[in-house]
């Protein structure tokens, strides 16, 4: 199998810079396994890596989708696959580095997204319609309450993904009623795979709570002092109203909400800066219980040596 490193870990901890020096240290090419990052004219929110952070290490996965388009994990772990061939046929190393543990299983273990048992999921105009009307469900009666009709389906499924993650919640939906059979079984079989690469996981974490929670609110203040509140008006002037997948990124919808009146700027930050230590909270129990035993975790406090 072609080698494959993974820099994986909670948002804020340091990732970007770490796979640059990893790439740098290794003839490497940077691929990113982050969902927001899709994502063209989303830069501040989703604290994207400058062209002076990337060191001119090669970087993609960025700026491939406009923020209304359906971008789903199924379209992610093609394209990411694309470009990883693509490093290995260069005699370069791929660095598949993000937070969005989903996407990363996705590549690592080539998983199938349109069979479970040999039942095919639908990709018809109906099955997008029922996953549209899911959407204006969560709209007209609350997310919370799509969330519980998920419970009722694939208790195991909603146990492990949030309220708030629509998008998620109406796919598993839509999954039950086009295969009959929970998707929580089959992203079990799914983590069973075989790896089609030889990976290498690097997981960095703060073992001191305070460091994360620390980064992340400096994360969040040079936000806004970078100019958060006038790239999200601008995306919101462009047509991209907050109900988008993509406008319910944390950053982008707690900031819509000041923009609307509906808070203040400073209630808007603490905000994001809550909801970002909960995914953070989150994302390493999602890689602690994911990822194989013989991943290496880094403590972001100790001296990273290359």
């Amino acid at each position: 199998m072609k080698p494959l490193y993974v820099v994986a870990g909670p948002t804020a901890c340091g990732k970007t810079a770490f796979a640059v020096k990893l790439a740098q240290k290794t003839d490497g090419e940077v691929v990113s396994a982050d969902s927001m990052l899709v994502y063209r004219g989303m830069d501040i929110g989703t604290a994207k890596p400058t062209l002076a952070e990337r060191e001119g290490v090669p970087h993609y996965m960025i700026d491939v989708a406009e923020p209304d388009e359906a971008f789903s994990a199924a379209r992610y772990a093609e394209m990411a696959a694309a470009e990883i061939s693509k490093i290995h046929e260069r005699g370069k190393v791929p660095i598949l580095t993000g937070g969005t543990g989903f996407y990363i299983n996705a590549v690592v273990y080539g998983n199938d997204f349109n069979a479970a048992d040999g039942a095919k999921v639908s990709a018809s105009a109906e099955e997008s319609e029922y996953r549209e009307y899911l959407t204006q469900l969560a709209r007209d009666r609350g997310a919370v309450y799509l969330h519980g009709l998920l419970r009722d389906a694939d208790p195991d499924a909603a146990a492990s993904i949030h309220p708030h993650n629509i998008k998620r919640v109406a796919r598993a939906l839509s999954f039950f009623r086009s295969t009959g059979k929970r998707i929580s079984g089959h992203n079990e079989r799914q983590r069973k795979n075989t790896p089609v690469y030889d990976a290498r996981f690097i997981v960095l974490y703060a073992a001191e709570r305070k460091i994360m929670y620390n980064r992340i609110n400096e994360r969040v203040t040079g936000m806004f002092e970078a100019g958060l509140a006038e790239e999200v008006r601008g995306l919101l002037d462009a047509g991209y109203h907050e109900r988008l997948p993509s406008m319910q990124g944390i950053g982008y919808k707690e900031t819509a909400l000041y923009l609307r009146g509906g808070c203040t700027l400073e209630q808007a930050a603490e905000t994001i800066r809550l909801n970002t230590r909960h995914y953070a909270k989150r994302q390493l129990t999602w890689f602690r219980h994911r990822l194989p035993g013989d991943a290496a975790w880094v403590d972001i406090a100790n001296q990273l040596n290359f």
